[in-house]
């Protein structure tokens, strides 16, 4: 296989394992509950967790947990194994980039899908881990202060970005940009909540 097809194929790939809604196959399969129906509409942990917790806080917790890891874990495993095949860093950076679009607008639900957060983690662990670690630290702090899932996302994002800048110069910016827009684009909904005071807590 030449490096054009290989690099495709991963493309392919995080782009279609990214596209699997695990927040929505979980709550369906395990609590009976549609959450694109439910709370926010949203595929992703906060909602799972929001809607679950409603009939059963202790399945709610272990759902929650779930979809949060699996989430993460489908950006950062493509990118790991493009990793040890030796591709080179722009090839990384748009398979992270593909992974979160995959997350936003999977295929599997009409190209709509979850805000990115948790994928953009998974990938962003693997590629910049400092910056990451300080943005999940932030959105502990955030999350702990606030108790609104959504604005401790925004701020560790742009915690993350900001740190990029300082520990990891060196990378290429303009996907790490792409993705977050795409985050700040798909939490549009719940920054419209939040200016309006309506914006559920649910930490």
């Amino acid at each position: 296989m030449d490096f054009m097809n290989q690099n495709l194929l991963f493309y392919i790939l995080a782009y279609l394992i990214s596209g699997i809604p695990f927040g929505y196959i979980l709550a369906k399969q395990f609590a009976g509950v549609d959450i694109k129906k439910a709370g926010s509409g949203n595929i992703g942990a906060t909602n799972v967790l929001r809607v679950v917790k409603e009939t059963n806080p202790s399945l709610a917790k272990k759902l929650g947990a779930a979809t949060l890891a699996l989430d993460a874990l489908k950006g950062a495993i493509v990118l790991l194994i493009a990793i040890l095949s030796g591709v080179g860093q722009e090839v990384l950076w748009t398979i992270a980039l593909l992974s979160v679009v995959g997350h936003c607008f999977s295929p599997f639900l009409g190209f709509e899908g979850g805000k990115g957060v948790a994928t953009a983690l998974g990938v962003l662990a693997v590629l910049i881990p400092i910056p990451t670690l300080i943005a999940i630290a932030i959105w502990f702090i955030s999350a702990k202060l606030l108790k609104i899932s959504s604005l401790s996302s925004l701020i560790a994002l742009a915690a993350l970005i900001i740190a990029s800048y300082i520990i990891t110069p060196q990378i290429p910016h303009a996907p790490l940009w792409i993705i977050a827009w795409i985050i700040f684009y798909k939490h549009i909904p719940n920054i419209m909540r939040i200016i309006k005071k309506e914006e559920g807590k649910v930490i």
